[in-house]
């Protein structure tokens, strides 16, 4: 059983890191912040200076500039999952009578998501130019709450329009700008989160999927060797039934991949789940990220640092106000799949 406790700290562990993401995400103090500040120091004195600036490099070039580091991530993860399931559960699937169709979904599924993400690589998310700046500015009023008029972006030198925000990765400013994924080196903007949506379902069907069929295929091959009636003798020679934590290690030694791909499974599918719900109730009120982390205040000091002067001036947030952009459920969705196009003057 050690093997069974080591995999239950490993996965305690990895929920502890995911709650603690989603609580302290874009604040300044976080425990993330703190720890990695205090192991920073402790270890600097002993560390080359060539290591330290390598280190520096490497966490800005993953995380502050574009790259392609973690769609190549992605692209390896899912091959080791559909590799896993098409070299093994496939053929213990087809054993235990499985329809040829319900084995085939995760790949329609599979195709269908390597399109979205294709997508939400490609596309524009609604890049602000000076060619669209003036059909663009006319699109979303400004609340003057989050979104003021004349306000200028320092780097693109243009007039932001409302809802838009300079994304410090790609150096642009983007239309009803959600946020920036790494995971598809690209913004998420008004003209590609319908297709981040709809990539994030099709992610959590096809994990669902696999993960459904991969765990009725352990199912069976438990009520199939018979291990619910079985007995062994334990260091005592005691005769002792076979309950379930004999079972789950009889699985482990046994279907070692296979455990370890379905408890990735689930655990993806649940955090993708709980994402693309977060994102669907932003659509239903026709609010994005960066608005939804605004207006609760969690802003990042470092890039928007505030003065005494400037608590004291500000108003109180307006909560009358937080869905100022919603519309109705029906139309909010549809300028999620139908985005507004900036307003072209009529050529007199």
């Amino acid at each position: 059983m050690d093997f069974l406790t080591l995999f239950a700290v490993y996965v305690v562990v990895v929920l502890t890191c995911i709650v603690l993401v989603c609580k302290y995400s874009g604040q300044q103090q976080t425990p993330f912040n703190i720890i990695f500040n205090y192991v920073g120091k402790v270890v600097a004195p002993f560390t080359p200076k060539w290591l330290q600036k390598f280190s520096q490099w490497t966490l800005h070039r993953l995380f502050h500039q574009r790259n392609n580091m973690f769609i190549y991530l992605h692209i390896l993860l899912e091959v080791a999952v559909c590799a896993e399931f098409t070299y093994e559960v496939f053929g213990f699937c087809r054993q235990m009578d499985t329809t040829l169709t319900s084995l085939c979904v995760p790949y329609v599924l599979l195709t269908i998501k390597t399109y979205f993400f294709y997508l939400c690589i490609k596309k524009d998310p609604g890049t602000v130019t000076k060619k669209k700046i003036a059909g663009q500015l006319h699109i979303y009023p400004y609340d003057r709450r989050l979104f003021h008029p004349g306000v200028s972006c320092e780097t693109c030198q243009l007039v932001k329009p409302a809802r838009s925000k300079h994304c410090r990765v790609c150096n642009r400013c983007v239309q009803r700008f959600d946020h920036h994924c790494v995971w598809v080196n690209n913004c998420i903007g008004a003209q590609n989160t319908r297709y981040f949506l709809l990539y994030l379902f099709s992610m959590c069907a096809m994990a669902g999927d696999i993960a459904v069929l991969t765990g009725d295929m352990l199912l069976h091959a438990v009520l199939q060797s018979g291990l619910l009636r079985a007995s062994y003798l334990d260091e005592y020679g005691q005769q002792q039934p076979a309950g379930p934590l004999f079972v789950v290690q009889h699985l482990f030694l046994t279907f070692p991949r296979i455990i370890f791909m379905l408890g990735f499974l689930v655990f993806v599918f649940f955090l993708l789940a709980g994402y693309a719900l977060f994102h669907s109730y932003l659509a239903l009120v026709n609010q994005t990220s960066n608005e939804w982390y605004k207006s609760r205040g969690y802003v990042c000091q470092h890039c928007h640092p505030t003065t005494t002067a400037d608590h004291l001036s500000s108003p109180a947030p307006d909560h009358s106000k937080r869905y100022y952009y919603s519309r109705g459920l029906l139309q909010n969705l549809g300028e999620i799949f139908f985005p507004l196009q900036p307003v072209k003057k009529k050529d007199n």
